[in-house]
């Protein structure tokens, strides 16, 4: 597979864009464009009426958990397969072959995400279970809240093969309800983002999980002594992941 800059933008409601250059990366730097176009919030659905799986910690039985074994300790995740179906398979299939085993976090940022599942832990490694990049799945029942799991991507538009293996999850607990969310977000979910999150990255990145339980861990990650392009001085690694619930 051609190797390419793995990256979370750092995107905000006012500026499109901003350049951010992964871990291990001599190329120039590349931008994430936010697409308008693609955006799967339709005006004439009742948000409010939609199911949001990610505010229940408990694990339903068509969903998946899993918990992250780190360094750091332990992470429990749940995992929506209805909802970004190719996501968790590619995700579930590496964790079972023990393909994130002793992989570190090769990039946190504090008050915004810790990222890994890279097996070269440069941020430009990694392939899908396919031998190649697939499609972002977005929904509109999923939100970058606080302790939300999600696809890390290369630059380009939200409907081109742009994932792999690597992921992140948000570790933020700023306020981020300023106003500018209601018209199209759930009212729970502008609610629950009063306790952290990250909504610049909704509609561009695929959501695909939830922590339920480790939040902290999460957090002691994120904020951990970083280096050049925000590499942890000591290296924090995803010892293994276990399979707990597989959906029905």
């Amino acid at each position: 597979m051609k190797k390419s800059k793995w990256l979370v933008s750092l995107t905000s409601l006012a500026l499109a864009t901003l350049l951010l250059t992964a871990c291990g990366s001599n190329k120039k730097e590349e931008t994430t464009k936010k697409s308008t176009e693609s955006s799967v919030v339709e005006k004439e659905v009742d948000l409010n009426s939609l199911e949001l799986p990610q505010l229940s910690k408990e694990v339903a039985a068509d969903e998946d958990l899993v918990e992250m074994i780190t360094t750091e300790g332990n992470v429990k995740i749940k995992l929506f397969p209805k909802l970004a179906p190719k996501a968790v398979e590619n995700f579930m299939t590496h964790a079972k072959e023990g393909y994130y085993n002793n992989v570190s976090f090769h990039r946190v940022i504090k008050d915004f995400m810790i990222q890994g599942g890279d097996p070269d832990g440069t941020g430009m490694g990694g392939e899908s279970i396919w031998k190649e990049e697939f499609a972002p799945e977005i929904s509109n029942q999923l939100y970058h809240i606080n302790g939300a799991l999600a696809v890390a991507r290369s630059a380009g538009d939200i409907t081109q093969k742009t994932q792999g293996s690597q992921f992140y999850i948000v570790s933020n607990h700023d306020d981020q309800e300023d106003g500018m969310l209601s018209e199209d977000y759930p009212d729970k979910i502008i609610e629950t983002y009063k306790n952290g999150g990250r909504p610049d990255l909704d509609f561009n990145y695929s959501v695909f999980g939830q922590v339920i339980e480790g939040q902290d861990v999460v957090d002691k990650i994120a904020n951990v002594e970083t280096g050049e392009q925000d590499k942890p001085v000591k290296e924090v690694k995803i010892k293994e992941i276990k399979i707990l619930q597989e959906a029905k």
